[in-house]
């Protein structure tokens, strides 16, 4: 019999500790888990999830405007911002809710605290200041948006988390910062009717994506109506009779209903006792692992954002089942970070697998570049300007496909199928003798038999 309380504690109620706690309390393991805020972490609480529901809300304005190019005629339309708030809402408690129902299923210990480390195998429950212990320990606890405490009148500013709850749609907002959560919001509330510029210091938005969809989409927001500001920052934030005034370093005075400051992630490390239970961090505060999620400390795991390794919810979710084969399964498994999906949804959407160009022609002597640029069928009765690009990198050496691109509509669930693609090695060669579907947009990806032009010692010839 154990002498602790416990065989695994979890701290951290998001997506990577839920999965972690569920599987190995299934496994038979006495299981507790503990969460300060509520069940489902970022990702279903106050990012991807609700993200997702606000981006589906704000392209209605264009599907309606659409509808006339196909015989539709649609009337006066309305729409009511609190309204959908209380829909989100809904559906994330229900979401909460199946998170609860698997782990209580289960058989895991559900806790509703705050819970910090005493030493290495003590935990304190801040709700009642009891302490417990287990034998392994998993910190799960996430990250959290930068406050840009460095920004006077950072304070009258908000972060993505407060976007969700906004008590009324303002009329006009900026955005600092230039990530995929900067770009999505500013499409968002662009498309809720809000009056929106993005500001970012860098020369063009979405660093380390493809340099042909960061352009394509940067003019594709513009041409919508998004004022987009770069190698610019905010330099102060103040009150003003009607709103808030900005001051930027490069384009002078702005005004704004509201600023949101979408400037990088913090990992969720402080106050949680890794000092006393001697759990090393690194010059951001996020918990140093090793190839395996384990903490200097050899019966602590960490996994997440809280380490800053790649920060996606599915990445969390693989390191836990990786952790539950390692701890308790005698199968050592390192996560495997290479060939991750991506999508930015932004409008038109980005989706993305494998090496960017720039990237590609660091690593390879030699790469053919597919690529092609159309306007999608849809547009050509709905008379949007809107193009789709699709790109595809190929080592000329092997002919396999290191990397696959695409800006326009449902680039998501394309880009998902291609890391099934990419991750099983296909070749230029099998893209080449794929029967096309017709008339798909995805038909390019197969069609396209010439390259582009190449690339030579990181040089296009």
């Amino acid at each position: 019999m154990s002498s602790y309380d416990y065989d695994l504690f979890v701290i951290g109620g998001g997506s990577g500790g839920v999965r972690a706690a569920r599987v190995a309390a299934s496994l038979g393991k006495r299981v507790a888990i503990a969460e300060e805020y509520r069940y489902g972490g970022t990702c279903v609480i106050r990012g991807c999830v609700p993200k997702k529901l606000f981006v589906y809300a704000s392209q209605f304005h264009e599907h309606f405007e659409d509808a006339e190019g196909f015989g539709w005629t649609v009337g006066e339309s309305r729409f009511d911002w609190m309204k959908l708030v209380a829909a989100k809402d809904a559906e994330i408690a229900r979401l909460e809710g199946l998170y609860k129902k698997g782990l209580a299923g289960a058989n895991a210990e559900i806790l509703e605290t705050r819970a910090e480390l005493v030493d290495a195998h003590t935990v304190r429950l801040a709700k009642t200041g009891q302490t417990v212990t287990a034998k392994t320990i998993v910190i799960a606890t996430g990250g959290r948006p930068n406050p840009h405490a460095a920004l006077p009148g950072h304070e009258f500013c908000i972060s993505s988390n407060e976007a969700f709850h906004l008590e009324e749609l303002p009329k006009s907002i900026v955005i600092a910062g230039g990530g995929y959560i900067a770009v999505e919001f500013a499409n968002i509330f662009h498309g809720l009717g809000v009056e929106t510029t993005l500001i970012y210091r860098g020369a063009e938005i979405l660093s380390r994506f493809d340099e042909d969809l960061r352009r394509g989409l940067h003019e594709a927001m513009v041409a919508k109506g998004i004022c987009i500001l770069c190698h610019d920052t905010l330099q102060k934030v103040s009150k003003g009779e009607d709103g808030l005034i900005l001051e930027t370093m490069n384009n002078g005075p702005l005004q704004a209903g509201v600023v949101l400051l979408a400037l990088g992630r913090d990992p969720n490390t402080e106050g949680l006792g890794l000092e006393e239970a001697g759990v090393a961090v690194d010059e951001r505060g996020a918990i140093i692992v090793d190839e395996y999620s384990r903490t200097n400390i050899e019966n602590i795991y960490a996994l997440g954002d809280v380490t800053n390794r790649v920060q996606l919810t599915p990445v969390a979710i693989h390191e836990a089942m990786c952790f539950i084969e390692t701890e308790y399964k005698n199968n050592p498994t390192r996560p495997d970070y290479e060939l991750i999906p991506t999508a930015v949804f932004s409008q038109p959407e980005i989706g993305t697998v494998g090496l960017s160009e720039e990237e590609a022609g660091k690593r390879y002597g030699e790469l053919e570049v597919y690529r092609a640029q159309f306007r999608p069928l849809k547009a050509t009765l709905s008379g949007r300007a809107e193009r789709m690009i699709m790109k595809l990198i190929v080592d000329a050496a092997s002919r396999k496909v290191v990397g696959a691109h695409i800006l326009g509509h449902d680039a998501g669930e394309m880009a998902q199928l291609l890391g099934v693609t990419l991750k099983a090695g296909c070749t230029k060669d099998d893209f080449d003798q794929t029967m096309a579907l017709h008339p798909t947009a995805a038909e390019e990806l197969v069609t396209m038999y010439a390259p582009s032009y190449r690339i030579r010692d990181g040089n296009r010839v």
